[in-house]
């Protein structure tokens, strides 16, 4: 497992809003991405989550959940579309991701908390993405 998209490391960003617990945010980050260590940054009013992750391991929680959702093609349709180089970018609901599900969102509007911003840099994110999102037999 460890070879899989050679080097990997994870960047996770979320902005916690006024109105919002940041510990419910903090969970929200966690039941889609397991433990990964999450700092609080404050800019102005605003206050940011942001959680790095080095190893394909990081991603394991990630990986159980596309399965247990079922959502493989659709995951996969996104991941690729993600693709610049040696980084995958999607973005995730923030809401869905608290009550422990995955559903990807747009980077902006779609979500009226704002989305969980995920940026992966990895050396192959073809293969990455296969172990991530093998492609099912239709």
């Amino acid at each position: 497992m460890s070879n899989i998209g050679g080097k990997v490391e994870i960047k996770v960003e979320v902005e916690v809003n006024p109105t919002e617990d940041e510990n419910k945010v903090r969970v929200a980050v966690q039941r889609v991405f397991g433990d990964i260590d999450l700092q609080s940054v404050k800019e102005g009013d605003y206050r940011r989550l942001l959680g790095k992750a080095k190893g394909i391991e990081s991603l394991a929680r990630f990986h159980e959940l596309l399965r247990r959702e079922r959502i493989l093609d659709a995951a996969r349709t996104v991941l690729l579309r993600g693709i610049q180089g040696n980084k995958i970018t999607f973005y995730l609901n923030k809401q869905v991701a608290y009550v422990g599900h995955i559903s990807f969102s747009q980077p902006y509007g779609e979500s009226p908390l704002g989305p969980i911003s995920v940026e992966i840099q990895c050396d192959d994110p073809q293969s990455l993405i296969d172990w991530l999102t093998p492609r099912t037999v239709r």
